[in-house]
């Protein structure tokens, strides 16, 4: 077994084993629910919620852009703390992530807990008993230099980050700023179709655009202008090949996993964006 691959099974078990110590558990910070940048208030708890599991839905938790497109949940006005919820991190929270958990459960063998963890990088250690993290609308954040030190580091240890839902050139800058302070010497790069990412359950060669719920409502696929019509699938690499970060650009897999269960959405994009989400949580199991 690697010594990366044994870091996260104690890091695992500590985090939700059963047999995990009092004092690892003090240290984890306790489940919580914030309010969603959409402003549900319809999203009740699955029975048995917080039953230890195998794998949990890591839901970075991040301050928004100077110029981030939402800043504050809607319908609110005036200023708005990110560590209340309600800002660009959120967008999708929680309906997307507990729908995943339940395609999760369903189509693999990986036991998924049925709700999501909210993970603060500011929140001291916390973040390492959370091996799995995804994040959306990256255009809209804005790390601080602590929080990006500390988003590095995590990675480096065997993290693994999945971003998405963020369109164009002017969204791309903006995301831009806060990775290279995360990776100053790490290049991003196209992953390639032959990577065990798009292999290890099903083979995911014929990839295409997955537009949100938001584009198809006004006739379109992305949003952007023109640097927003044709989807990327990016990675950021470790020294022994390991994806540490995976990028949906000009894609909304978040959207594909929140509106999976409604005749609206053409499952044909839920069908990707699921099947995308289930590689990359088994190839962070295994990788």
């Amino acid at each position: 077994m690697k010594a990366r691959t044994r870091f996260w099974v104690v890091a695992v078990g500590l985090a939700i084993g059963g047999a995990a110590s009092v004092t690892a558990l003090m240290a984890q910070r306790p489940f919580r629910v914030y309010p969603s940048l959409e402003a549900y208030d319809n999203v009740e708890l699955p029975p048995n919620a917080l039953r230890p599991a195998e794998w949990i839905f890591g839901r970075l938790m991040y301050p928004p852009h100077p110029h981030a497109q939402f800043s504050r949940p809607f319908g609110f006005g005036g200023r708005w703390d990110w560590r209340e919820g309600g800002t660009s991190w959120s967008q999708d929270y929680p309906r997307a992530d507990r729908q995943f958990a339940v395609a999760v459960n369903r189509l693999t063998r990986v036991d998924a807990r049925a709700v999501e963890q909210p993970i603060n990088l500011d929140d001291d250690d916390d973040v390492y008993n959370w091996p799995w993290l995804a994040a959306g609308e990256m255009g809209d954040w804005k790390l601080t230099q602590p929080q990006a030190a500390r988003l590095r580091d995590y990675l480096l240890r065997g993290g693994f980050l999945m971003l998405d839902d963020f369109w164009g050139t002017e969204e791309w800058n903006r995301f831009i700023e806060s990775m290279n302070e995360v990776f100053p010497d790490r290049p991003i790069v196209e992953i390639d179709d032959t990577d065990a990412i798009f292999h290890n359950v099903y083979d995911l060669d014929d990839r295409y655009q997955i537009p949100g719920q938001w584009a198809l409502r006004g006739g379109r696929t992305y949003r952007g202008g023109e640097s927003g019509a044709h989807a990327y699938w990016k990675g950021i690499y470790d020294d022994h090949g390991r994806i540490m970060v995976a990028m949906s650009f000009n894609s909304d897999i978040g959207d594909s996993w929140e509106w999976a269960d409604s005749p609206r959405y053409p499952e044909k994009y839920s069908a990707l964006g699921i099947r995308i989400g289930v590689n990359y949580v088994v190839y962070s199991l295994t990788h």
